[in-house]
């Protein structure tokens, strides 16, 4: 072999040993929060929190591998629960359904999780799937929202899909929830966008809540839609490439329901240009194109702030946990500064991160092969389990500062 071939060999095997992180070991999740009583509730039900998450050994420690094999694969090994699908007509004309799976054991409380999936994603996510089965199979009910537009067995009928801080849906399915199981404790739990709807929907000073949602679990949201998207506007560390694939598929929702959607009067009604939806490549382009439109917004920016929950975050008056890993690439680092700060601030509050984990990733275990259940999955059972336990156990309450 000449020795240009042997150069370009171990530079192709460097590149690839950088991308994947290969020289990281294991480490503890970090832990801020000033509440000790909620801490101490936490390290009892969730263990996990003080071992080291050891990540698939070949490609586990890259955020990048994480976050794609999520994306493409989600699960390995995935079950497909049984469930029953519920309609719910709304005021402005939609069509809200949302997908509920009792429990496969008794438990000892009646517990519902109630699941808000990332952007465009469903109960039929693999994912999701994963989680309401292992949820399931803990005694664990769960109802899991299917954002509007993004089942394509279920047509739009009205001019709207979900959106980034609509969160009346999610409303609608916690109340609907309410009623049909009023004993029952409800956790709300939300992926990604779904996080971000979950904390907002809490954070809501004027939205009357059931009494029986104890609290909530955020998984990788960015929190601050404003500055998150400047950063998936840049090249660095490939957000520009994520953030095309997600303004795809929304576009292909949008698309897919272009009959409704972009009908003759809803695009007069809103001042639509079908011509500029199609041509968006980024979500900001979409945005300004259809949804703060649709949404009656004067501008992408206000779009943006009414959005982020980091607006709401101190109307919050339940139990809440955030969860994180330091390298998702769609969620910077700087994105997070806020969230450890609020934690550490608040009772009854804690943010969790990781060093690995990619977003929503967190597979464990093994040399190439995952194992089919995720750190993840394992540690939002055990932060259900703690979230109830701190309403139902009076030694494990604390006076809030709200």
């Amino acid at each position: 072999m000449s020795t240009a071939f042997l150069t370009a060999i171990a530079v192709i095997l460097c590149i690839l040993f950088r991308i994947l992180n290969v020289n990281s070991q294991p480490l503890k999740p970090s832990v801020w929060s000033l509440d000790q009583q909620f801490l101490d509730c936490l390290y009892k039900i969730a263990p996990v929190l003080k071992e080291p998450y050891v990540p698939t050994r070949l490609w586990g420690f890259s955020g990048h591998v994480q976050t794609v094999l999520h994306s493409i694969v989600g699960r390995v090994k995935c079950p497909w629960p049984l469930g029953e699908r519920v309609y719910l007509s709304l005021e402005d004309g939609s069509t809200l359904t949302y997908d509920l799976y009792q429990p496969l054991k008794e438990f000892e409380d009646d517990i519902t999780v109630a699941i808000c999936p990332g952007i465009g994603n469903t109960s039929e996510s693999v994912y999701i799937r994963t989680f309401v089965h292992y949820a399931q199979c803990h005694g664990y009910r769960c109802a899991v929202l299917n954002h509007i537009g993004a089942l394509s067995s279920v047509q739009v009928t009205s001019s709207r899909i979900f959106t980034y801080g609509h969160t009346d849906d999610f409303a609608t399915m916690i109340e609907n929830l309410s009623q049909k199981y009023s004993n029952s404790h409800i956790v709300a739990c939300g992926f990604s966008l779904g996080g971000n709807l979950v904390t907002k929907y809490l954070g809501e000073k004027q939205r009357v809540k059931p009494s029986n949602v104890v609290g909530g679990i955020s998984i990788c949201q960015g929190y601050n839609a404003v500055e998150g998207t400047k950063w998936l506007l840049n090249w660095q560390n490939f957000r520009r490439f994520y953030l095309y694939v997600m303004t795809e598929n929304m576009k292909n929702i949008i698309l897919k329901h272009r009959h409704v959607l972009l009908s003759e009067e809803c695009r007069q009604r809103h001042n639509l240009v079908e011509r500029d939806i199609i041509a968006a490549a980024t979500l900001p382009e979409l945005d300004e194109a259809y949804t703060r439109r649709v949404f009656n917004f004067p501008s992408t920016q206000e779009l943006y702030k009414w959005s982020s929950s980091l607006n709401y975050l101190d109307n919050i008056d339940k139990p809440m946990i955030f969860i994180n890993a330091k390298d998702d690439p769609l969620v910077p680092e700087e994105l997070l500064v806020p969230i450890k700060e609020y934690a550490a601030s608040r009772y009854k509050t804690a943010y969790i991160e990781l060093a690995h984990g990619g977003h929503l990733g967190f597979y464990e275990g093994g040399l190439i092969y995952p194992n089919p259940v995720t750190w993840l999955d394992r540690t939002l059972i055990a932060m259900v389990g703690a979230l109830v336990m701190t309403h139902t156990d009076p030694t494990k309450q604390t006076i809030s500062t709200i």
